[in-house]
C-alpha cells in the first residue's frame, strides 16, 4: 500500500486553494500545479475544505479522495488507494468516447465518467485532470457532479438519446454506464436500480445467455449483430425485442457494447395473425387444404421411418348442405359449417386433425392407428355426431354426410394421392345414399382409374377438338312438317363408336367437363343457326340443345347463354334449352330462379324425359315451360295399353291447356307416331322418323321442308 505523504509530498500551497476555488464555479475544474513541499496534514485540510471532487493519482492509483469525493462514494473513514479504473469508471474525455487510464494524456484533459457508490448507486461526474509529474506520473484530478452546469454537448446528447423510441443502454466491463428513459419504460426499472447493474442480472432471461454470450462474441469479431429475440421485464414478462449490438470503440480500442432495443411485439403478433389466416380456413379456423397436405405429408414421412407407424384420411361431402343453404341463405349456411367444425373437433383426439377442404367438405386426418378397424370407429363417431340436428335460426335442422375412408399402404406414395382415393370413397358413399362411410378398395381404385383414362380421353377430345354436331329432326307428327332439330355433340375419331362417347359425356358430367362441352354446344349452336338465316329467308326452325345439371346450376350459366345469343348475333326464340326432369327435381326453387332468367333472355325452355322420375305435375304449372319432352319409357307406352297410356294420355290433353308443346322422343315405330298424334302429341322425334343428320344434310332437308314424310319400315 502507498502511503499518503509518500505520494503526495510537496501539496501544501496557498496557491492550490485560491486556483481550485477560483475556477471550478466558472468551468466546473480547475489547472493546479503540485507544489514541491507541503505538509500532509495541510494538504488534506485545504483539499477537504474544497466544495469540489479531488482525486490524487500515481501511476495508475488513486492514492488521495477528498472530503467531498468520499461523501459521495460513502466512504467515512480515511481514504484506501485504489486502482483508478475501479475508482472511476469508463473515462470520457470531453464529450467524446471513454478512455480507461489517464496515463501519458496531456495536463488540463477535460473528462466524463461514472463514480460508484458503496450503496451500488452510480453517479455521472465531469472535470479536468492535471498532470505534475510524467516520471514518476502523478496528477490532480478535480471533478463534480455531471448534473449541475453540464456541457452543452453533453446536454444535445443525452436530450437526443432520451427523445429517440427505441431503448438504448451503453455497457462497459459489464457495467451499465447508460440507459435512456425508453429502455426504463420498456422493462419497467427505475434509473437507481438500474445504477452499476448488467444487462444479464436484469433482463436477459436465463434460456438466453448463452445467445447473448454468442452475440457479444459476434460484436467482437464482425462488429455489429442484429436478432430477434425475447427479454425480461422487471415483473419477469417475456417481450420480443429487435436487438442490435455494436462495439463501442475509444481511440481505436474496443471499450464496451451500446445496445438498442425495439418492441416487436404487435409486429410478431400482426405476423403470427398472417400466418395463422394462410393456413386455417377464414370461416371455421380449421386448417386449410394446405395445412391438412402438409401435416399430412409429415405423417406418411413418419411412417417410413417407423413402418408400424399408420394413418388413415377421412373425406367428408355433407349431404343436404345446398338445399338448407338455398332454403335459409348462406348466413344460415355459414353457421351450419362452423357447427361441423366444432362437432369434428369435439370428437378427435389432439393428435388428429381436422379441415376443410371448401364448399361443404372436410377432411380428418386420423394418426397412430392400428388397423381400419380403428379408423372405421372414428368415421362411425362422426356420421353419428353429424345427424344430430342444429339449432339455427329458429330452425331443427339436419345435415348429415358421406364419408370417404383410405388408409396408408405401400401404394400410397403422397398425401395427394391418399386424399384422392379417399374422395373416389366418399363419392361411392355418395352414390350409394348418403350417411354412410366407404373404405377405399381395389375395385374401387380400379373403377377409379378407368374414370380417370375417360376423363383424360375426353380432354384429349376437347383439346383438339375432335368433335362434331349432328341434327336430329323434330317433326310435326299430324303434317310431317320439319320444325327443328336436336343438337347432338359427337366423336370424330374414326375407331370411336357413338357409345364410347357417351360414356365419355358421362364422365364429363362428374368431372364438370360437361359444362365446358355445353359452352361449346352453345356457341356452335348459335353460330349454327346465324348461318342458316342466310340459307332460309323465312327460317323458323328451332334447336334444341340438351342441358347437364352441372351446367345449369352453374353460377355463369344464364350469362354464358346470353353471350352466346348476342355474340352470334342468333334469334334467341329459335333456342331450346332442353333441361332434364330430374335436374329440376334437384332444387326446384333454384330452378324456378334460373328458368326466369332465362326467359328474360328469350330463349325456349323444355323439360326433358319427363315422366321418367313421375315428377309432380306443379312443375308444368310453377316452371316456365315452353315445351314438354317426353321420355322415352312414357312415349313406348302409346302403344303398350294399361295406366301407362292413362297417363300419357292424361299429359297430352293437359299440356295445350297449360301452353306447353308436347315432343315424343325415341318414337321407333310408325304405329307409335300414329297413336301419339291421335292422342293429340303435336312434335316427335326418333330413328323411324330421321337418324342424326350431319350439318350439310341437315341443312339440305330444312331447304326442302318435306311437306309429309312417310315413316321408315
Amino acid at each position: 500500500m502507498i502511503r499518503m505523504d509518500r505520494t503526495v509530498p510537496a501539496l501544501v500551497s496557498p496557491e492550490l486553494k485560491r486556483t481550485v476555488t477560483k475556477e471550478v464555479p466558472q468551468t466546473g475544474a480547475a489547472t493546479v500545479t503540485l507544489p514541491e513541499n507541503a505538509a500532509s496534514s495541510e494538504q488534506r485540510r485545504v483539499l477537504d475544505g474544497l466544495p469540489v471532487l479531488v482525486f490524487l493519482e500515481r501511476d495508475g492509483t488513486v492514492v488521495f479522495a477528498n472530503a467531498e469525493a468520499r461523501q459521495l462514494i460513502g466512504i467515512a473513514g480515511e481514504w484506501t488507494p485504489q486502482p483508478l479504473e475501479e475508482v472511476l469508471w469508463g473515462l470520457l474525455p470531453g464529450a467524446a468516447e471513454p478512455q480507461t487510464l489517464l496515463s501519458g494524456s496531456r495536463s488540463g484533459q477535460p473528462f466524463h465518467a461514472t463514480l460508484p457508490g458503496r450503496d451500488g448507486r452510480l453517479h455521472p461526474i465531469e472535470g479536468v485532470f492535471s498532470v505534475v509529474h510524467f516520471t514518476p506520473h502523478e496528477s490532480i484530478i478535480v471533478a463534480h457532479s455531471a448534473g449541475r452546469d453540464r456541457a452543452p454537448k453533453s446536454r444535445l446528447m443525452e436530450d437526443v438519446l432520451a427523445s429517440i423510441p427505441e431503448a438504448v443502454a451503453i455497457e462497459h466491463g459489464g457495467h451499465l454506464l447508460y440507459t435512456n428513459p425508453a429502455f426504463a419504460r420498456m422493462f419497467g426499472y427505475a434509473a437507481e436500480e438500474m445504477e452499476g447493474g448488467s444487462l444479464c442480472s436484469l433482463i436477459v432471461p436465463e434460456t438466453r445467455l448463452n445467445e447473448h454470450g454468442t452475440l457479444l462474441r459476434g460484436v467482437d469479431e464482425r462488429g455489429r449483430m442484429r436478432v430477434d429475440t425475447v427479454r425480461s421485464t422487471k415483473s419477469g414478462e417475456l417481450i420480443d425485442v429487435s436487438l442490435q449490438v455494436a462495439p463501442l470503440v475509444i481511440e481505436a480500442n474496443p471499450a464496451g457494447y451500446v445496445y438498442t432495443f425495439r418492441d416487436i411485439g404487435e409486429h410478431k403478433e400482426t405476423e403470427a395473425k398472417l400466418q395463422h389466416d394462410a393456413m386455417h380456413d377464414v370461416l371455421t379456423g380449421l386448417p386449410n387444404r394446405a395445412l391438412f397436405l402438409d401435416r399430412l405429408t409429415l405423417a406418411l414421412n413418419r411412417r417410413l421411418r417407423r413402418p408400424d407407424h399408420t394413418c388413415g384420411v377421412l373425406y367428408l361431402d355433407l349431404d343436404r348442405f345446398k338445399e338448407i343453404n338455398d332454403a335459409l341463405g348462406h348466413a344460415a349456411g355459414d353457421l351450419l359449417l362452423r357447427g361441423i367444425a366444432e362437432r369434428l373437433i369435439a370428437v378427435l383426439r389432439p393428435q388428429d386433425t381436422a379441415a376443410r377442404l371448401g364448399g361443404d367438405e372436410f377432411a380428418v386426418l386420423v394418426e397412430n392407428i392400428l388397423s381400419a378397424s380403428d379408423l372405421e370407429i372414428v368415421a362411425t363417431r362422426i356420421l353419428r355426431v353429424l345427424q344430430q340436428p342444429f339449432e339455427i335460426y329458429g330452425h331443427s335442422l339436419q345435415s348429415g354426410a358421406s364419408i370417404g375412408a383410405a388408409m396408408t399402404g405401400g401404394e400410397h406414395t403422397s398425401a395427394e394421392e391418399l386424399i384422392r382415393d379417399a374422395d373416389y370413397a366418399m363419392y361411392r358413399a355418395k352414390q350409394s345414399g348418403g350417411l354412410r362411410f366407404e373404405f377405399f378398395d381395389k375395385h374401387l381404385e380400379i373403377s377409379a382409374t378407368a374414370q380417370q383414362e375417360r376423363e383424360r380421353a375426353l380432354r384429349s377430345i376437347l383439346d383438339n377438338r375432335l368433335f362434331e354436331f349432328r341434327f336430329q329432326p323434330i317433326f310435326q307428327l299430324r303434317s310431317g312438317a320439319l320444325e327443328g332439330f336436336e343438337v347432338q355433340m359427337c366423336s370424330r375419331q374414326p375407331d370411336g363408336p357413338p357409345g364410347e362417347f357417351r360414356e365419355l359425356m358421362a364422365a364429363a358430367e362428374e368431372t364438370g367437363l360437361s359444362i365446358s362441352l355445353g359452352r361449346e354446344t352453345l356457341q356452335a349452336v348459335c353460330t349454327q343457326q346465324r348461318t342458316w338465316s342466310a340459307a332460309l329467308p323465312r327460317n323458323e326452325l328451332f334447336f334444341a340443345v340438351k342441358m347437364t345439371s352441372r351446367q345449369f346450376y352453374h353460377p355463369d350459366f344464364v350469362a354464358q347463354v346470353s353471350h352466346a345469343v348476342h355474340s352470334t348475333g342468333a334469334n334467341p326464340s329459335r333456342l331450346v334449352l332442353e333441361i332434364a326432369e330430374n335436374t329440376l327435381n334437384q332444387d326446384p326453387d333454384a330452378a324456378v330462379a334460373i328458368l326466369q332468367r332465362l326467359v328474360d333472355c328469350r330463349v325456349r325452355l323444355a323439360m326433358d324425359d319427363f315422366g321418367g322420375s313421375l315428377a309432380p305435375l306443379n312443375h308444368l304449372v310453377r316452371l316456365p315451360i315452353d315445351m314438354l319432352k317426353l321420355d322415352s319409357k312414357l312415349t313406348a307406352a302409346a302403344l303398350g295399353g294399361g295406366r301407362q297410356q292413362a297417363v300419357l294420355e292424361m299429359l297430352l290433353r293437359l299440356a295445350p291447356a297449360l301452353g306447353v308443346t308436347a315432343v315424343a322422343a325415341g318414337i321407333e315405330s310408325a304405329e307409335q307416331a300414329q297413336a301419339l298424334y291421335r292422342m293429340g302429341c303435336g312434335l316427335g322425334q326418333g330413328e323411324v322418323l330421321s337418324a342424326p343428320l350431319e350439318s350439310a344434310h341437315a341443312l339440305v332437308l330444312a331447304q326442302a321442308r318435306m311437306g309429309v314424310l312417310t315413316p321408315r319400315g
